[in-house]
């Protein structure tokens, strides 16, 4: 239980720290004299990193030890958020958070490596996890407030202060108590296939962000969107010849494993420009205080604090169709209200608009991992289980750089208050199209025909793993090393 315990402040930290600095954007913006672009840098500097190197992370710690690997992410991560609280500048901010994002790769991975590794027992091991999940939602509610307490009182510096005592509490009882742990066989780096995922995401990312202000004509625009195309193209052709890549691309045979992987980004995007667009507005345009916006935010957080326990009962005993479809409706029915209706023009229509978000946040992430792992064969699920982590990492990330430059296209010139509702309304269509995605997603990827493709595919990988890796490379036709994103 204090293993547990150790693991899930880690835990606790990484997941306040995003929902902190939301809250804090407006009085970070005043003080740093931040443009859009600029706020959005500061949230995807951090999910981009991460997204780039939790799989990295992960392998990482079961080649030379959990412990060691852990305890190296707490360090980083703790002095990242330290020079985070002093930084001079927006861009030194920014080279601070990605120093936060390094040590943070290094935390959420390999700690549910280390509570999986500490409870042997499956009942155990399930109750543990489900504690595990219940602090994402805890971190969810208080994030809110926590950080609107924190900046109205003290500054916006302050909501990284409290990762440090706390970071420096985790690592003297990680070095105490947590037994040090390795996997039998662990997989060898890829080092060309990481290269390759950091290019195509960091070039997608400033691309994306980069276009309203320096237009989608321009040539750095042009060549970012090049260099990730290129990436893509090299990630499909390089991946399918290593024996061990980073990303084995015959998962995306699988329907629900592709369909998860899409539901992740989906849902992660609209909960990124949803908290992006709702912290703007309540701060820059009806004036609130930091602390008053959290609490306008609170019914939201409430919602997908109540319903992730129920909808991991709702998934283990129905499976993960009725969670999706939940989800799908209800965050496709926020992004309308906004969208269609000005839903945040009046106090009644705002707060239906968070609860309805809420509750469809709450019923998705639960069915992700689920979904992803379904029909894999049971070497192969730490892995898809950490694609799908990756997936959400990725889908935060190009939620805020759309959503923001969507915003910072239509309120240019102009002022928040004049033009903000106004410019909000495509990056609202854009959120109702997320969820409408995991509503159709979800109900192609989750019925007969989807198991079945599951469990193709999981033949086809213990096929290949009963073969010796190198051997089943060079067997398998370029036809089949094309295979894992075509048949997806």
């Amino acid at each position: 239980m204090l293993v547990l315990a150790i693991c899930c402040m880690s835990l606790l930290i990484v997941s306040l720290d995003n929902t902190v600095l939301n809250v804090a954007l407006p009085a970070l913006q005043k003080d740093l004299d931040a443009s859009v672009s600029g706020l959005q840098w500061t949230i995807d500097a951090y999910t981009l990193v991460l997204a780039s190197l939790l799989m990295l992370a992960g392998s990482t710690a079961d080649r030379i030890g959990r412990r060691k690997v852990f305890m190296a992410g707490l360090v980083v991560f703790t002095a990242g958020s330290a020079l985070c609280s002093l930084a001079p500048s927006l861009d030194a901010l920014v080279v601070f958070r990605m120093v936060q994002a390094v040590g943070g790769s290094m935390l959420n991975p390999v700690a549910m490596s280390i509570i999986t590794n500490t409870f042997t027992q499956p009942r155990e091991r399930a109750r543990a996890i489900g504690v595990w999940g219940g602090v994402v939602g805890i971190s969810m509610a208080a994030g809110p407030i926590v950080g609107g307490l924190l900046v109205d009182s003290v500054g916006w510096r302050s909501i990284f202060w409290i990762n440090v005592p706390v970071g420096v509490v985790a690592l003297l009882l990680t070095w105490r108590h947590v037994p040090e742990s390795r996997a039998p066989k662990a997989r060898r780096p890829d080092p060309v296939g990481q290269l390759l995922v950091i290019a195509l995401l960091g070039s997608l990312t400033y691309g994306i962000i980069g276009a309203p202000e320096k237009g989608l004509a321009s040539p750095t625009v042009l060549t970012c969107f090049g260099i990730a195309l290129a990436a893509l193209v090299g990630i499909l052709w390089y991946e399918p010849r290593r024996a061990e890549p980073l990303i084995d691309l015959r998962f995306f045979r699988s329907a629900p494993f592709s369909g998860a992987t899409v539901i992740a980004i989906s849902a992660f995007a609209a909960l990124s420009g949803f908290l992006f667009l709702s912290t703007l507005y309540l701060q820059n345009v009806r004036g609130l205080g930091a602390l008053p916006a959290g609490l306008w935010m609170l019914p939201m957080a409430a919602m997908t604090f109540v319903c992730a326990p129920l909808s991991g009962r709702l998934v283990g005993s129905h499976g993960p169709r009725p969670s999706l479809l939940t989800a799908g409706v209800t965050m496709t029915a926020s992004g309308v209200l906004f969208a269609a209706f000005e839903g945040e023009t009046s106090n009644v229509t705002l707060v239906v608009g968070y609860v309805l978000f809420g509750l469809g946040f709450g019923f998705v992430n639960a069915p992700i991992t689920n979904t992803a792992v379904s029909g894999m064969p049971r070497s192969q699920a730490g892995v898809a289980a950490a694609v799908a982590s990756t997936s959400r990492q990725i889908g935060g990330t190009l939620g805020v750089a759309i959503i923001g430059a969507v915003l910072a296209a239509g309120v240019h010139g102009s002022s928040y208050e004049t033009s903000f509702v106004s410019a909000a309304r495509p990056a609202w269509w854009i959120i109702a199209g997320c969820g409408l995605l995991v509503l159709l997603v979800g109900l192609l990827t989750s019925g007969a025909w989807a198991r079945r493709s599951a469990e193709r595919a999981a033949r086809r990988l213990e096929s290949a793993k009963a073969r010796d890796p190198a051997e089943a490379v060079a067997q398998r036709t370029p036809g089949e090393a094309r295979g894992g994103l075509e048949d997806a």
